[in-house]
């Protein structure tokens, strides 16, 4: 079982019940009056510690239930903490404004920027009114509007991804999605303009790569980023939802196998026990590795730029070329564990 009836995540379970003991703790020690901050800390050291022994040691099944964790943090909270005069730009000029993406200015630091972020919504209106973060093509239109607009006065872009995939609907269809985000795509791999993406909870499929392409790519240590859910890998394989674990472990979408197979640059640390334990420590981590990656990026003459991302994009990958392989994949490690 993924959760409990409680509502955490099964793997939650010790650390959910240590924690409910030092709040007892604590609640006994403020009606008695009785000093028990030695037991308390002891308590809370322990926790930590648990926390990062169930983190470091969860199958890519379960990293997925984390980053789908109904605490974690959304691209809103980035934006609220880490993020000053934030100004939104609406609409893709053609169809409408599509909720489910972000786009604005905004200062990080002291610097300009454009923030493009996938929106899930905090509550259930926020949600529907997002569509749970699946956008429509006039999103995608929308975030390349914006990104051109950048280019214009060369403001670096940051943008946040965090979907389960592009919404799939007769209307999206319609209204020309594959080819929004085809051209999201090409255009991101040539604007004249620093872009660092950052993989905060799900980067599923097109819907991820629509705002994924650029001279950085960060992902959270719980993040996942893949080409297809594991629940729709499973259902094409084997016909149905029920191998979702097994198909999350050959699919190799975690941070740590996104960063062995270079497509990822950096993983960004969580608080320990998941970003959901600790936002604001979370966004502490996510502007450290920002300020860091963004400062490298914008110190770069635009032709270099553009060629270090060009090369970057063709390092992705392997082919064969006079029949040999351009990339020796990396050695195999051990399985991941079996889900609990």
């Amino acid at each position: 079982m993924a959760e409990t009836t409680s509502g955490e995540l099964s793997f939650e379970g010790p650390i959910v019940e240590l924690q409910r003991k030092i709040e007892e703790l604590e609640s006994f020690a403020a009606s008695t009056e009785i000093d028990l901050s030695g037991q308390i800390d002891q308590l809370k050291a322990r926790c930590i510690e648990l926390q990062k022994e169930v983190v470091a040691n969860l199958s890519a099944w379960e990293r997925i239930q984390l980053a789908r964790h109904p605490g974690r943090p959304l691209f809103s909270d980035y934006l609220a903490n880490l993020f000053e005069e934030p100004l939104e730009l609406h609409g893709d000029m053609a169809f409408g404004d599509d909720h489910a993406i972000y786009t604005g200015l905004a200062k990080f630091q002291g610097r300009s920027v454009l923030l493009v972020g996938h929106r899930k919504g905090k509550n259930t209106k926020e949600r529907i009114r997002c569509n749970f973060g699946s956008a429509h093509p006039e999103g995608y239109r929308k975030a390349l509007a914006k990104m051109r607009l950048a280019e214009k006065y060369r403001i670096p872009i940051l943008t946040f991804i965090d979907t389960p995939g592009a919404y799939p609907g007769v209307g999206a269809e319609e209204r020309g999605q594959a080819q929004a985000i085809a051209r999201n795509i090409l255009e991101m791999s040539r604007l004249r303009t620093p872009i660092v993406c950052l993989v905060i909870g799900e980067g599923g499929s097109g819907g991820a790569l629509g705002i994924g392409v650029g001279d950085r790519l960060l992902m959270m240590e719980n993040a996942y980023y893949s080409v297809i859910s594991p629940e729709g890998c499973s259902s094409i394989l084997w016909k149905s939802a029920d191998h979702a674990p097994r198909a999350a472990a050959i699919l190799k979408l975690t941070a740590k196998d996104l960063l062995r197979f270079r497509i990822i640059d950096e993983i960004v640390a969580e608080p320990p026990g998941g970003a959901q334990t600790s936002i604001g420590a979370a966004c502490r981590l996510v502007e450290e590795a920002l300020a860091r990656q963004l400062e490298e990026v914008c110190r770069l003459p635009t032709e270099r730029l553009l060629e270090q991302r060009y090369e970057k994009i063709r390092r992705i990958g392997v082919f064969l070329e006079d029949g040999a392989p351009n990339f020796v994949p990396p050695p195999e490690e051990e399985e991941e564990p079996a889900a609990r």
